[in-house]
């Protein structure tokens, strides 16, 4: 209701603005001598050099800028292959910025020098090849460099080579969660379906497939440094994306299929935040998160808490209203710290188990499909 409302204020007010206008016009009837609505010498100069002053905005904002939210983006990345996409960035925005100075010089000088005068017509040329071939031949062969270098590119960060020595690794998406599903000694991932999900088996492994025994589900991602991990992505209901910007790795989560990504880490999370850049923008937000806990306290509310640095797991897809907040932490281990978490964690099977045993307080029954693929498995 309360949207409702505001768009019928907003109409009424332009409305009114319109109304305003036409009494302004009504007003000037008679005033001005010059009703032509012809553009006269003076409009046009006024014009060309409207455009330069345009031109000097364009160039100050992006100064302006690049300075004020440059130290925003991303800095040093935390995978073997980010650097990679990170040049490949880096080019895109030399060269876009070495064609926007130059064409937009020329367009609004050109703009300017060509302006209307008045018993002057504009001379015309039915075409030009020399110019044509230029503005054609430049940008395609520019482009075809851009495009190949990103399919190499692409080819050597998506190839996983079936001999590697990599960890495999299931990303479950829903919404508004993430889970992760390890494929345990075997390095092999069990089938699953969602048709499976139940209690405990919370991404609907199939419990009687002999790859699913040492399948371990958990909440928080732990992967080791200097190993390459092998992600295999699930989504339950609707279009996700799997988004580790620190990695610079991103794939869609399709429902009823398995899209795949692989990276190899090459910074635990206490070695990243170390980091001098990240030391000092972590004190600037705790130094702003500081400032606005004086404000809430003067209220009686809680001061916020200092900011930690951790990689996250976000979707980079709107899939409904909690998608801002799909976050799961990624915690870089080193190896050793590593197995000894993972050792630690109880398999999918055993955690089903345990469930089953646990009388529920109403319903005891459990499904006839999970119930026998637990005695399957006795």
């Amino acid at each position: 209701m309360t949207s409702l409302l505001v768009i019928i204020v907003l109409v009424l007010l332009a409305v009114a603005l319109w109304q305003l206008t036409k009494i302004f016009d009504l007003t000037q009837v008679g005033s001005n001598p010059d009703s032509s609505e012809v553009a006269t010498d003076n409009d046009n100069n006024v014009q060309g050099y409207l455009m330069f002053g345009f031109l000097a905005f364009i160039y100050i904002f992006s100064i302006y800028g690049l300075f004020t939210w440059g130290p925003l983006v991303l800095h040093t990345p935390a995978s073997a292959h980010g650097a990679q996409v990170d040049y490949l960035m880096n080019i895109t925005w030399v060269l876009i910025f070495i064609v926007q100075a130059i064409t937009q010089v020329l367009l609004h000088y050109f703009a300017f020098k060509y302006r209307g005068r008045q018993d002057q017509k504009a001379l015309y040329f039915a075409d030009n090849n020399k110019l044509e071939a230029i503005w054609s031949v430049i940008p395609a062969v520019v482009l075809a460099g851009l495009i190949l270098y990103g399919l190499y590119a692409w080819n050597n960060i998506m190839f996983v080579d079936e001999d590697e020595d990599t960890i495999v690794i299931e990303l479950y998406a829903q919404q508004f969660n993430w889970k992760a599903r390890y494929s345990g000694e075997d390095n092999v991932l069990g089938k699953a379906n969602v048709r499976f999900i139940e209690g405990a088996n919370a991404v609907g492994v199939d419990l009687s497939d002999p790859y699913s025994q040492d399948d371990i589900l958990v909440t928080e991602l732990h992967i080791p440094k200097g190993k390459k991990i092998h992600f295999k992505m699930r989504s339950q209901d609707v279009l996700h994306s799997a988004y580790m910007p620190h990695f610079r790795a991103q794939m869609n989560c399709v429902p009823g299929m398995v899209t795949e990504f692989a990276f190899e880490p090459v910074y635990t999370t206490v070695e990243y935040r170390e980091l001098p850049y990240m030391v000092e923008k972590v004190a600037n937000i705790n130094a702003l998160r500081a400032k606005k806990s004086v404000g809430l306290v003067a209220k009686g509310e809680a001061a916020l808490d200092p900011y930690t640095f951790d990689y996250l797991l976000l979707c980079n897809k709107i899939c409904g209203t909690s998608h801002y907040n799909m976050q799961m932490k990624i915690i870089v281990d080193t190896p050793e710290d590593y197995k000894a978490w993972l050792k630690e964690k109880a398999t999918i099977v055993n955690e089903v188990k345990a469930a089953l045993a646990t009388p529920a307080p109403v319903d005891t029954g459990a499904s006839t499909d999970t119930a026998a693929a637990v005695t399957a498995m006795k």
